[in-house]
């Protein structure tokens, strides 16, 4: 699995999305690369390569799955992603030892990487998913564990948006709800890992029915990825499949979300716009002064 996301992707979303992905040498190229990428800038190819314990042909070949021509042009994009981080957010300063330090310096790291969000998405990938979502019949949610919530949050602004859909939170109901998926049908997937038992089954179940699968996770080379017709990859916040495992940050998907949703107002046009216009006028109506 190469890396097909933008080519002003920085280094750090790159491994992010692909690491799970590559092939052992590669992986152990790039854990030394996050663990020192300062000093990775300063080493040629075959003295990462002695540090790692690879070959240099595996250095060469992890830079050119990460999207690189070759190691050079990795060494130089680590460079210039360093050199706009230290313009950015100083976390010794934020985390002065204060539980409110702490939240800061977290807020400071969240931010800095804020931009490779899209860092791994395609126009083509969100042209499919916003046709599919504008044309199919049925539109089943499909989200566990920690990104249960996220799936309600995306069902409550579909329907708000004008775009009828549904979510189950039962794991059983969720297979037979997407078995009965027919090939007019959606099942948009939400899955940080992208390794969620229940929501493996779920897109097995949906595509027997016939269904079209869009996953949105963190990882290029998950399950769910994988067994999509379109994945849109958010590289994760945190940098590794571990790290993303024991943090489960779900704030970037999160984001993803609102944003594609607001766009999908806008792709409806006239029907995008009447439909946000009922949802206003319904909330207005709730509100007590």
């Amino acid at each position: 699995m190469n890396w097909h996301g933008s080519s002003d992707a920085p280094p750090l979303a790159r491994i992010a999305a692909l690491a799970p992905s590559l092939q052992p040498g590669e992986r152990r190229v790039t854990e030394a690369i996050m663990a020192d990428r300062e000093a990775t800038v300063e080493r040629t190819a075959q003295e990462l390569a002695d540090a790692v314990g690879v070959g240099r042909t595996t250095v060469i070949r992890a830079a050119q799955s990460l999207g690189y021509e070759g190691y050079p042009q990795l060494r130089v994009a680590l460079a210039q992603e360093l050199a706009l981080e230290s313009t950015g957010t100083d976390d010794a300063d934020a985390a002065d030892g204060t539980l409110l330090g702490s939240v800061r310096a977290g807020v400071g790291r969240f931010a800095a990487r804020l931009g490779n969000t899209t860092a791994a998405l395609t126009e083509d990938d969100v042209q499919q998913f916003m046709r599919l979502l504008d044309e199919s019949q049925r539109v089943l949610v499909l989200a566990n564990g920690l990104s249960g919530a996220l799936g309600i949050d995306l069902v409550l602004r579909l329907n708000s948006a004008g775009r009828p859909a549904e979510i189950l939170m039962d794991a059983m109901s969720q297979q037979i709800s997407a078995r009965q998926l027919g090939p007019e049908s959606l099942c948009v997937v939400i899955s940080g890992s992208g390794a969620n038992r229940a929501t493996l089954e779920g897109i097995s179940a949906a595509k027997k029915g016939g269904a079209k699968v869009v996953a949105i996770t963190s990882f290029a080379r998950s399950a769910a990825a994988d067994a999509a017709d379109v994945a849109l990859v958010v590289p994760p916040i945190n940098e590794s499949f571990q790290d993303e495992l024991i943090h489960t940050s779900r704030a970037a998907i999160m984001l993803l979300i609102e944003l594609l949703v607001e766009q999908f107002v806008a792709y409806r046009g006239e029907r995008g716009r009447e439909a946000q216009a009922v949802a206003l006028s319904m909330l207005g109506g709730g509100i007590l002064e």
